[in-house]
């Protein structure tokens, strides 16, 4: 288990995001847990990650910290983030790892063709 905690620390550092597409399967396929309870610690183990990452980015100046499109899009992902829990806490298991999967195909066509 620590060394998929690695894979998934660094491709969350890697990549700046993403962690949290690694990290389900890997909680739901390994450890056995429930959908909504996944998302959730996924969540939980992605926030230090992504704060360890962005202080790093911040100190080699790969940060763009004063642009004002930072604070929108800042902004955009506090308040989607809340969205996305209230939502979490609502919705079914199963249209849950469906919707996750959608997720997960749209994203990889998208890597791939662009």
């Amino acid at each position: 288990m620590a060394l998929s905690g690695t894979v998934v620390g660094a491709v969350n550092g890697f990549f700046g995001g993403g962690g949290g597409m690694i990290i389900l399967p890997l909680f739901t396929m390994l450890l056995g847990f429930r959908q909504k309870t996944a998302h959730a610690t996924a969540i939980a183990v992605i926030l230090p990650i992504s704060i360890i990452s962005a202080v790093i980015y911040i100190i080699g100046s790969g940060f763009e910290i004063f642009n004002l499109n930072t604070l929108y899009v800042a902004i955009g992902v506090l308040l989607g983030g809340i969205a996305g829990a209230l939502i979490l806490k609502k919705i079914d298991n199963a249209w849950l790892v469906k919707i996750f999967a959608v997720v997960m195909l749209v994203a990889g066509v998208k890597m791939m063709v662009f």
